[in-house]
């Protein structure tokens, strides 16, 4: 019988299960939340639960449909919530189910592992009440509550109009938008956008609307520093060489998403240095295909495209997947699948002009502002390394400072980092590489570590290196 696990409920994975089911298999649904629906559709537990449109807004209806689908399919897919994935061994997977440790030895894998927030710290960022925006949604939307009564958001990306929006409509007080993107970012990004109208015309909808709900806008900022005593009071940031304070009780702050590529990593996959998202992406053809064979890769995970783009590119991959196993495929749905993918990229190069990370973060970055908050690793402790060591490599960096040893793995820092380093050292992003995946990609308890010891398989002796 042949095992193929998905790694990741979101759009991405939950459209490639379908597909798989549909052809006849039993995919392994794998996710470490209690429910489907990744990050974008994130549903709260059931004391918690509104009605879609409370929740997902514009995207109740995908949200509702993509619901639908997994119910009708539940009994014809192996699900296993709140189960990590922290290590990968060639075609075998270490979980961690609850608190109890087990392995999956599989014939194919699918990487579907969404995105997290990317990163560029602050003074002041290590304060209590500084969220980042993911964690701001998350908060409302799993667990229906408010970061706090007066939130500012910061940042960039469209994450940061979302969330404003979103806690409005709960009935936050929002105090301010603080976007750190050039104010011609939008004329410029126009014709990329154009690509989506309907998106486009979404993002047109939140600005109106906070500015109806007289929510101050304001862009070309720099954030100066979160201040408070024993949490976070206030935001001071400057705009056209103006000082500004503005009162808050939290902040919400994030510059748009970065791929979870960890596990991607793990399974031994090759990877290129992506200009447009400026981070290194596992390497895939178009059809989802990985450098290994028998990894697939599908969704934000891979690129960040967004969740209409990640259930197209699930549906494609897992089509190459059963292509590979033999089965025979509709060549013309995949040829759909992935002409509907390409204005996605163009939408995607759209967004990156309309909010591009600061170029000159690492230069104005404080030698005193905290990289790694796992760690206490600062901007000045990075840049000494790099003085006193020549060092020009982001792993070399990692084992001299710590810089992404904490319980984050890099998550958090590495973006931030990897800057740094390039600029301290006088190189590009691409030259000083990227942090290499470790397992476990997540913290475990170590009796989970000696279970996955004793599970092991033994490297003969003829491969052995000593």
């Amino acid at each position: 019988m042949t095992t193929v696990a998905i790694v990741g409920a979101g759009p991405a994975g939950l459209r490639a299960a379908a597909a798989l089911v549909q052809a006849g298999l039993r995919p392994v649904l794998i996710d470490e939340s209690p429910r489907v629906g990744g990050q974008i559709y994130r549903q709260p537990p059931p004391p918690l639960m509104r009605p879609p449109a409370a929740l997902y807004g514009f995207e109740a209806g995908k949200a509702s449909a993509l619901f639908a689908r997994f119910a009708a399919l539940q009994g014809q897919i192996d699900h296993r919530p709140q189960s990590l994935v922290w290590q990968i061994e060639g075609r075998r997977l270490h979980l961690l189910q609850g608190d109890r440790a087990d392995v999956l030895d599989v014939d194919a894998l699918m990487l579907a592992t969404g995105a997290t927030d990317r990163v560029l710290p602050f003074p002041g960022w290590t304060l209590p009440g500084v969220y980042t925006l993911g964690a701001a949604q998350i908060a409302l939307k799993a667990q229906a509550t408010l970061i706090g009564p007066r939130v500012v958001f910061a940042g960039t990306g469209p994450l940061l109009y979302l969330v404003a929006w979103q806690y409005t409509q709960a009935g936050g007080q929002v105090q301010a938008v603080l976007d750190v993107a050039p104010p011609d970012a939008p004329r410029r990004a126009l014709p990329g956008l154009l690509a989506r109208p309907g998106v486009a015309a979404k993002g047109a909808y939140y600005l109106a609307r906070l500015r109806l709900a007289g929510v101050p806008l304001h862009r070309g900022v720099r954030l100066q520093a979160a201040e408070g005593e024993g949490r976070v009071q206030r935001l001071r940031w400057q705009q056209q060489g103006r000082e500004h304070a503005t009162d808050c009780d939290a902040i919400g702050f994030g510059h748009g998403l970065r791929s979870e590529t960890q596990l991607a990593d793990l399974a031994g996959c090759d990877f290129d240095y992506d200009t447009l998202e400026q981070a290194w992406l596992p390497r895939r053809d178009k059809a989802g295909r990985s450098s290994v064979a028998g990894v697939y890769l599908a969704g934000d995970g891979a690129g960040i495209l967004g969740a209409d783009a990640a259930e197209l590119a699930g549906e494609r991959a897992a089509l190459a997947l059963l292509q590979d196993l033999g089965q025979s495929v509709d060549d013309s749905r995949a040829r759909a699948l992935e002409r509907a993918l390409q204005p996605q990229r163009r939408f995607r190069e759209g967004l990156e002009t309309l909010c591009p990370l600061p170029a000159d973060w690492a230069a104005q970055a404080d030698d005193a502002l905290i990289v790694c908050r796992c760690e206490e690793v600062t901007a000045g402790e990075l840049r000494a390394c790099v003085r006193d060591t020549g060092t020009r490599e982001m792993n070399r960096l990692k084992a001299l400072t710590r810089i992404g040893m904490g319980r984050c793995q890099g998550r958090m820092c590495a973006t931030a980092a990897a800057r740094l380093l390039a600029q301290a050292a006088g190189c590009t992003l691409p030259e000083v590489g990227r942090l290499r995946g470790q397992p476990p990609i997540k913290p475990v308890p170590i009796a989970v570590l000696a279970t996955a010891a004793a599970q092991a398989t033994p490297v003969p002796p003829e491969e052995r290196d000593d």
